[in-house]
């Protein structure tokens, strides 16, 4: 079976108490043995990996394996705006896509989380109803505060551009912290959302249930991250199945230009080989 996949997604907007979700909707191929829940990443990293995440999602739905695609609280076709968005509504949104996925699919669903979304992932495993099915992690962030740090530098760039950065990170997240909203790369940015980015550790988050992470390399050889090779110990330590594995392609949601990962949509497909209902 070709990697790439094909198949019509059906989108919808999924009504929540927080107001309207945008959701493409993957139906699997008789029968479904598994569903997943696509949690995106932040900002423009989302729109870098939408050409990934749907050739994914068509590959798992040829395969057997339903995949609700959501667009979270003031993300691509959401209701709301991004300065409206709060880590704990995003929570609530995870959640309530797995419940419809779950009553649509007629299995247990499991989260699939790229960057960001992956440390999503792994809070909504622990924070939000009953432990899903399983996580499949691609390239998660294992420390949400050195990730709003990264974000905060694109507006520091922006402003040396503009004539010179008058503040440091550090100044940043005090501004965040006194109210103000700040914006960086187009996006408003408020406390709400920093203090849940903040507040975020992997290894704090050790999953209730299996595991398999995945991570790419430009090259041949290259090894895993000593972070994330020392929060999968951390977890497996608690009694978390993990297993990690590093495949060859470019990281397409930092990449300006659309990049494609072959041998990630490949290794993801061969982690649910002889998955049955979950």
């Amino acid at each position: 079976m070709s990697p790439v996949g094909s198949g019509h997604a059906e989108p919808f907007f999924l009504e929540t108490a927080d107001g309207p979700r945008f959701c493409l909707y993957h139906a699997a191929a008789a029968p479904c043995r598994a569903s997943l829940v696509y949690i995106h990443p932040l900002a423009e990293e989302m729109n870098r990996s939408r050409q990934m995440a749907a050739m994914q999602a068509r590959a798992f739905a040829a395969a057997g394996i339903a995949v609700l695609a959501l667009d979270l609280h003031g993300c691509g076709d959401s209701g709301g705006d991004f300065v409206d968005a709060s880590w704990d509504g995003w929570l609530r949104d995870i959640a309530a896509g797995r419940a419809w996925l779950e009553a649509h699919a007629g299995v247990g669903a499991g989260l699939w989380g790229l960057r960001l979304g992956g440390l999503l992932a792994l809070d909504a495993a622990r924070r939000t109803g009953p432990p899903p099915a399983r996580l499949l992690l691609w390239q998660p962030v294992p420390d949400g505060a050195a990730h709003l740090n990264q974000f905060l530098r694109l507006r520091l760039a922006a402003d040396m551009l503009q004539g010179g950065a008058r503040d440091d990170v550090r100044a940043l997240r005090a501004r965040l912290q006194s109210g103000e909203t700040l914006e960086v790369a187009g996006y408003g940015l408020t406390r709400d959302l920093a203090s849940g980015m903040d507040a975020a550790q992997a290894t704090a988050l050790a999953p209730p249930c299996p595991v398999h992470w995945l991570e790419l390399a430009a090259q041949e050889g290259r090894t895993l991250s000593p972070a994330a090779v020392r929060v999968a110990q951390q977890w497996r330590d608690a009694g978390t199945t993990v297993i990690q594995q590093l495949v060859v392609g470019p990281p397409f949601w930092s990449t300006p230009e659309l990049t494609r990962a072959p041998a990630l949509l490949q290794a993801s497909l061969d982690a649910f080989e002889g998955c049955q209902h979950a």
